[in-house]
């Protein structure tokens, strides 16, 4: 199948096959007048004025700016129930101390596969019409092997039901549950939940909450390990409510990835720096909590390749819109546009260690691509909370028009 992207006024893209820091963060390539040949899913050439003969189906693209499609590297968006009561205190000035997880886990437990993969699709259909053409969905509300196992179940009919990318991540150690002893569950995760998940392939990473109230520096060692010996790759939900070591274990283990960051220090961001873990950072979740957000100016200073993703979840960020989150990465974090563009597509693809395949538009890479009807691409943040998408193609087919 031969599919041309045609009229394309301006192509705007990060370039490489990997992760870009500090002030390579800022290089775009930019092109006006472009056609884009996908042959098979696969972008094979880039070029003006590409011949329509042997054509089998033409894209459109007449005035607009193609991008690579949005890459979100951080998502919680397989749950069931609401916690609008814990955002309405939290907005009267109630602090943030996780405790709404057990909310969240309480439905989950109630809900059937069905329901929990109706709502995951229509959620990710959602991120899909701002952009979004690969999402990373954690589990997490389950709390013990049967619902753990039920929710990334239920991911795996989302895959089959939506053109979304869908990259399933095993967090059970995302808090505590009820009635159980902390070590008996913590060996539960080790020697149940991590050989389960391997053994079905349901995800491809394992995290865990790493942070104060949550599981320690020595716990989180124990089961990442136990991940990665599994045959499982790694991420950290790190020092998000405080300076906890996240950041140094991540180095320590050579994470993918390091996520939220707020409070890190600076240690750890030069450990992070020189083993090559991508910090994650998630602006919209600092917006909603009223916190301080990530130092993305510092960590860019240092070389470190940030990637931005919107940690959707239903207690602490309910924002699934990437265009947003540039937007806070821009006004709140300081960056360029040109670096947060890098941070949502290339950066938070290598976040999923996906970067030679996606994250930007080259020859060899799929063609998972969207139109955006602006002027320039520093619209996108001027435009806060305007949707700039008019089409998103993945593999070469048109999955989604605006209407």
């Amino acid at each position: 199948m031969r599919t041309l992207i045609a009229g394309i006024r301006q192509l705007v893209t990060p370039r490489g096959r990997g992760p870009v820091g500090g002030e390579k963060m800022n290089s775009l390539f930019v092109q006006d007048g472009v056609d884009i040949l996908v042959e098979d899913g696969r972008i094979v050439r880039i070029a003006v004025g590409i011949p329509t003969r042997g054509i089998d189906n033409t894209i459109d693209a007449a005035g607009m700016i193609a991008m690579p499609g949005f890459v979100d590297p951080h998502t919680h968006a397989v749950f069931a129930g609401t916690r609008e009561d814990e955002f309405l205190a939290r907005v009267r000035g109630v602090r943030y101390d996780g405790g709404g997880i057990l909310e969240t886990m309480r439905a989950v437990r109630a809900a059937s596969e069905e329901t929990l993969a109706a709502n995951a699709r229509a959620h990710v259909r959602r991120m899909l019409a701002w952009g979004t053409t690969t999402v990373e969905i954690k589990s997490g509300y389950g709390l013990d092997v049967e619902n753990e196992v039920k929710l990334l179940l239920a991911l795996r009919r989302v895959r089959r039901n939506v053109p979304t990318r869908i990259v399933a991540t095993f967090l059970g150690a995302h808090a505590f549950p009820p009635a159980m002893r902390r070590d008996d569950y913590i060996s539960m995760i080790i020697t149940e939940m991590i050989p389960t998940v391997r053994r079905r392939r349901l995800a491809q990473f394992c995290d865990v909450f790493c942070d104060e109230g949550f599981y320690t520096i020595a716990e989180t060692r124990a089961i990442l390990r136990a991940a990665r010996g599994a045959g499982l790759r790694i991420k950290i939900h790190a020092d998000e409510l405080a300076p906890s070591g996240g950041a140094e274990l991540a180095a320590e283990l050579s994470a993918t990835s390091a996520d939220h960051l707020l409070c890190t220090s600076e240690r750890g961001m030069r450990l992070m720096q020189a083993a090559g873990v991508v910090p994650v950072l998630l602006p919209g979740t600092a917006f909603t909590l009223h916190t301080e957000y990530a130092p993305a100016r510092r960590m860019i200073a240092l070389g470190l390749p940030v990637a931005i993703g919107t940690d959707f979840n239903p207690g602490t960020c309910l924002i699934y819109a990437m265009p947003i989150v540039i937007g806070l990465a821009v006004m709140r974090m300081g960056m360029t546009v040109e670096e947060a563009i890098t941070a949502a597509t290339l950066n938070a693809a290598a976040a999923l260690e996906l970067a030679d395949e996606i994250g930007s538009i080259e020859e060899g890479k799929a063609a998972d691509i969207i139109l955006l009807d602006v002027d320039n691409y520093r619209q996108i943040p001027y435009f806060f909370g305007h949707n700039p998408v008019r089409a998103v193609i993945c593999g070469g087919k048109t999955v989604y028009r605006a209407r």
